[in-house]
């Protein structure tokens, strides 16, 4: 396992995301994700599996400072009173004092982003967050975050697959010192079936999905969360870190973006896109 480092945090490079997994998953996958090595956990409000993921972190045998844990406040939470009292609720469930990274989930709320980063940075100094960030931000959208930010902004989590080019979003957060997190990696099963992924890997003994995990870490400042409901799969997900991809073999898998590559666009959360 390799790290990487954002203004500060050293985040694990993979991660094991929990989107869309209910808590008899979290409670029957996360510990033997946890065996296996995982050391970055990411959770949201909004995934109502906090108190799931919190249990099992509590019973894993772990030390706590050994794990790195994020967790998102949903856009709902309106008001200063209420952002900073879910994040409390947040941190009950996941039976914690603090969280390694507090991410907003989107860019698009009544709260008025100045205020959230304001709520942000309050909870940094209180000790209740380590690090903070954002996710599904553009480019200009994350210029502004870090102009209203005193703490440094570790990462902006994004979707990012071998089908959607991040370059401009890469080059922003390099220019602040941060990181991209890329969340849906397999594009929603689009991965595992490519022949041009399929082809890289069988150069290498590895699976099209191993590829991409593989193909995400070894970019500079960029972290892949892995998911899976299937145990038997875990191996392969973590499996990425006794193999290299060649310049050419990278360019290949870049080369496969389309200008309609982004899957994850919902109208009311979204921003105006870089790309």
């Amino acid at each position: 396992m390799f790290n990487v480092n954002a203004n500060g945090a050293n985040i694990p490079a993979l991660g094991f995301g929990t989107f869309r997994m209910p808590d008899d998953d979290v409670a029957r996958v996360l510990p033997e994700a946890l065996k296996l090595g995982f050391r970055h956990v990411d959770t949201a409000q909004i995934y109502k599996n906090e108190a799931a993921v919190g249990e099992v972190l509590a019973t894993s045998g772990i030390a706590r400072e050994e794990i790195f844990l994020t967790t998102k406040v949903w856009v709902d939470r309106v008001g200063h009173d209420a952002f900073i009292a879910s994040v409390d609720e947040s941190l009950q469930k996941l039976k914690t004092d603090y969280v390694d990274l507090l991410l907003l989930h989107w860019p698009q709320s009544e709260m008025p982003l100045a205020d959230r980063m304001g709520a942000l940075n309050e909870l940094v100094k209180v000790g209740k967050v380590k690090h903070i960030g954002v996710s599904n931000f553009s480019v200009a959208l994350l210029d502004e975050a870090v102009k209203l930010s005193d703490a440094p902004i570790a990462t902006n989590q994004v979707e990012y697959h071998p089908y959607l080019d991040q370059t401009k979003v890469l080059e922003a957060v390099r220019r602040h010192g941060s990181s991209l997190t890329a969340y849906y990696l397999m594009a929603d099963g689009k991965v595992p079936k490519d022949e041009v992924l399929k082809d890289i890997g069988a150069k290498h003994g590895k699976t099209a999905a191993q590829v991409v995990l593989r193909w995400a870490i070894q970019q500079p400042e960029v972290i892949a969360l892995s998911k899976t409901a299937t145990i038997s799969r875990l191996p392969e997900n973590y499996d990425v870190f006794d193999f290299e991809l060649s310049a050419e073999e990278m360019q290949a898998v870049h080369a496969l973006a389309k200008p309609d590559g982004r899957i994850v666009n919902p109208g009311q959360l979204a921003p105006q896109w870089d790309n």
